[in-house]
């Protein structure tokens, strides 16, 4: 096994997400390797079924890309907060708007990533054993992926 040289660890902000992080900075330490860091904002359509597409109320469109502003900004301000805890730089901390598996994916890519680190909660039966972000992260990418099974508290 080659040494990897730069993980993209992907968080969902949760409480949990610290132990997906402390794996990360373990495998990097071992392997001397960089940390990126990106998480994904669903689009607010996502979120709320589409409401874009049935022609609300300009006022209420409005709204929605308000709310959509304001989970990217909180996201951001989370995702700056955990990075400098653990002295990653500001320029590999990244938020996107979009399909979780696809930006990761996209950003392993773009940032040259050896090995993609993000968790799992393990939840019971077969379908559920990765969960749906990880299970498509992993069948999408030629990378490393390292699946890390939370606890939660």
């Amino acid at each position: 096994m080659s040494a990897y040289k730069h993980i993209l660890v992907a968080l969902d902000l949760s409480d949990e997400a610290i132990q997906v992080l402390d794996r990360a900075k373990d495998e990097a330490q071992r392997h001397g390797a960089q940390i990126s860091l990106i998480h994904v904002v669903k689009p607010i359509e996502q979120v709320y079924g589409g409401f874009g597409a049935i022609g609300l109320p300009g006022d209420f469109s409005g709204q929605m890309a308000g709310f959509e502003r304001e989970a990217l900004r909180q996201a951001q301000t989370q995702l700056a907060d955990i990075g400098a805890k653990a002295g990653v730089p500001n320029d590999r901390m990244h938020v996107q708007i979009g399909h979780a598996a696809s930006e990761i994916q996209r950003m392993a890519d773009e940032s040259n990533a050896d090995l993609i680190v993000l968790g799992t909660h393990g939840r019971h039966g077969l379908g559920l054993l990765l969960g749906s972000t990880a299970n498509a992260v992993l069948h999408g990418v030629n990378h490393d992926v390292l699946a890390v099974r939370v606890k939660v508290n």
